[in-house]
């Protein structure tokens, strides 16, 4: 027998029941309406008279360019459904959000070996932070701050003989978009700018935990961090996690089950710098962010979402991004939680 429950405005469960030994056990339960399109038009609306609030990055003078009163949302489902509104379709810096696709193209290849060189545990600090280093030994605390990516990315260097077309290459195949490229203005601007980055490397390499030349990586780093994206590109290119690291567009095995779960973990605990409890506390989802105002976000088996708003709060968030994501699981009734 079946029972059909209403658990929101927005869902609608079928339950299937069989009985055994007098009880009635739950046999499956399926998500069979949720009109996504209506839940992020009414975000958008009700949060107009927010946006271009918080500060829009200026310690990279590109980005200080950047309009602060952009706003966009997308969603892609594992139903191959998606929703947009506003800006979604805008390209803008993904900055650490790159990190993510980083990550992962290491952690298929190398697997567990990863944790050698890097940590797993929230930092504490701002992104961008020398302290913990020294305490440390040269080990950054997890792969989402810049330490950590400096060390990934030195990694994808020794992997790979073209690593910036290597890195390129896999997101164009997660994305589904082949005109997605660095944007030259933003990295010059970053590679100008790159003393603490720069800082940070030899640091570790004193330590013996970077392998390349440090001009070499701070080239591909800061290339990495100007990828241009849009909502739509990124909310697309997550959904492999989404899908227990399987790329749904052409069903490729990215990451096995047990490294996508990981890798979710140190986006829950680590994915907003130093504002990342605070995040699973009010969101309830792992999510990666970036200081070129984006952050992207997934719910395991369903859906991820991507919102850009420049304006940054003191954590160097997205202030109008952590709060759309934080509204979008109250209205859907839907975490990981």
């Amino acid at each position: 027998m079946y029972a059909v429950f209403a658990v929101s405005p927005f869902i609608t469960i079928f339950a299937l029941y069989f009985e055994s030994d007098g009880c009635l056990a739950l046999l499956c339960l399926k998500n069979i309406f949720m009109d996504y399109q209506e839940v992020i038009n009414r975000i958008y609306s009700d949060f107009q008279s927010k946006r271009g609030e918080g500060k829009v990055a200026d310690y990279i003078p590109a980005l200080a360019e950047t309009d602060p009163m952009r706003y966009g949302i997308s969603i892609s489902s594992l139903d191959g459904d998606t929703f947009a509104v506003g800006d979604a379709d805008v390209n803008f810096s993904i900055q650490s959000i790159s990190k993510v696709f980083t990550f992962a193209m290491v952690l298929r290849l190398i697997g567990d070996k990863i944790w050698e060189a890097v940590g797993r545990e929230p930092s504490g600090n701002p992104f961008n932070s020398l302290i913990q280093l020294e305490y440390e030994h040269g080990i950054p605390r997890n792969p989402f701050i810049n330490a950590g990516a400096l060390v990934m990315t030195d990694r994808l260097i020794s992997l790979y003989d073209r690593p910036k077309e290597a890195l390129l290459d896999f997101i164009r195949s997660v994305s589904g978009n082949d005109d997605i490229y660095f944007d030259q203005h933003v990295a010059r601007s970053e590679r100008e700018h790159a003393d603490r980055n720069m800082a940070l490397a030899h640091f570790m390499k004193s330590f013996g935990n970077i392998n390349n030349d440090i001009d070499t990586l701070i080239d591909v780093y800061c290339c990495q961090c100007a990828i241009s994206m849009n909502c739509n590109d990124l909310a697309r290119a997550f959904l492999f996690l989404a899908n227990h690291g399987v790329n749904p567009l052409d069903g490729e095995r990215i990451l096995s089950v047990s490294q996508a779960k990981r890798l979710g973990a140190v986006m829950l605990t680590c994915g907003l710098y130093d504002e990342s409890g605070d995040f699973a506390f009010r969101a309830g989802l792992p999510g990666k962010s970036g200081v070129g105002g984006g952050i992207v976000a997934y719910i395991p088996g369903n859906l991820s979402i991507a919102v850009w708003s420049p304006g940054l709060n003191p954590h160097g968030n997205s202030e109008l991004g952590v709060e759309t994501l934080e509204r979008f699981t109250t209205d859907i009734g839907n975490s990981i939680f």
